[in-house]
């Protein structure tokens, strides 16, 4: 799995991932890339962590031990990690990660090549330091090609037989992911409009949550059927971490992404004129500008909600 995300890689931007032995590592489940440019240039460090262990908090996510940026003129490269929470290998059986996992895989790696090609001059500024409701389309857009039927047949492999994944269950996973995007969608706004309608109230009076709540729903003409995905009084990504007013982020960068890759299914999918415009434009400026303005110099407009309608069946 990791070989296939290292290969969409290579044939976007040619970019070569080499194992490297002989550089310290903070644990023994830890693979350790250097990354180089076609012509050998180093880029940065990669670092990957797979597996679950006590240790470990839960989830995945990327980090850095350093940014990239430029001192005295100077580029200082980056040093990136992504840490996951795979089975370990048991036996002689390798370690075989669900679907979910493999998605996961991918996204990580995204932020990791947003910090990787970065091309700023203050750390602050470099890499996945950008506006949150923008952070997440460098890693959302790789899990498009996770899925592609030319890229999955790649690298998900019977782990015994070496044979590639049949066709039928391919389309059968694509089918899947269109089931009760419907109810997904709706839950999520409401919860995005909650949070929204808390974060922009202009007193500090004490209020009724349960009637806010039902204020706040009422408001967008929610269906009984469908409930917000997070009521007040456990809806920690917003009073807790981080997400104030800005929980509409995550299908934010959902459009931004379906939109981007939506360029390369115009044109093809390792398209090399639409993949350089998507790295001087977007993995390389971090936080230096306006990321509307970044996104209509990749794209040459405005993004369009139509690719994400299509992606989740409600074309």
């Amino acid at each position: 799995m990791r070989q296939g995300a290292f290969d969409v890689a290579n044939k976007l931007w040619g970019l070569e991932f080499e194992e490297r032995t002989d550089i310290p590592l903070y644990h023994p489940d830890v693979d350790l890339f250097e990354v180089k440019e076609a012509d050998g240039t180093h880029v940065g460090i990669l670092m990957m962590d797979y597996y679950t262990r006590s240790s470990k908090g839960f989830g995945a996510w990327m980090s850095s031990f350093r940014r990239q940026s430029r001192r005295d003129g100077v580029m200082v490269t980056p040093i990136i990690y992504n840490v996951f929470n795979f089975p370990a290998p048991v036996g002689d059986q390798p370690s075989l990660i669900s679907l979910d996992n493999v998605e996961t895989l991918f996204h990580e790696f995204g932020h990791g090549l947003q910090g990787l090609l970065s091309n700023c001059t203050y750390n602050s500024l470099s890499g996945t330091s950008v506006a949150r409701d923008y952070v997440e389309l460098c890693s959302q857009i790789m899990e498009n090609w996770a899925t592609h039927p030319e890229v999955i047949k790649s690298y998900a492999r019977h782990w015994e037989t070496g044979e590639p994944i049949p066709d039928e269950l391919v389309d059968r996973i694509n089918q899947a992911s269109l089931f009760n995007q419907g109810f997904k969608t709706v839950e999520y706004l409401a919860a995005s409009y909650l949070d929204m309608d808390w974060h922009t109230l202009e007193d500090a009076e004490l209020r009724d949550v349960n009637e806010f709540e039902d204020a706040s729903l009422a408001k967008i003409e929610l269906m009984p059927e469908i409930e917000s995905r997070y009521r007040s009084t456990y809806f920690q990504h917003i009073f807790a971490g981080g997400y104030s007013s800005g929980y509409y982020s995550y299908i934010w960068a959902e459009v931004l992404d379906a939109d981007a890759f939506e360029a390369f299914k115009e044109t093809s999918l390792y398209d090399q004129a639409t993949a350089a415009a998507f790295r001087e434009h977007i993995l390389s400026t971090g936080g230096t500008e306006d990321p509307m303005v970044l996104y209509k110099r990749f794209r040459g407009r405005e993004p369009r909600i139509e690719p994400l309608l299509k992606n989740r069946g409600l074309d």
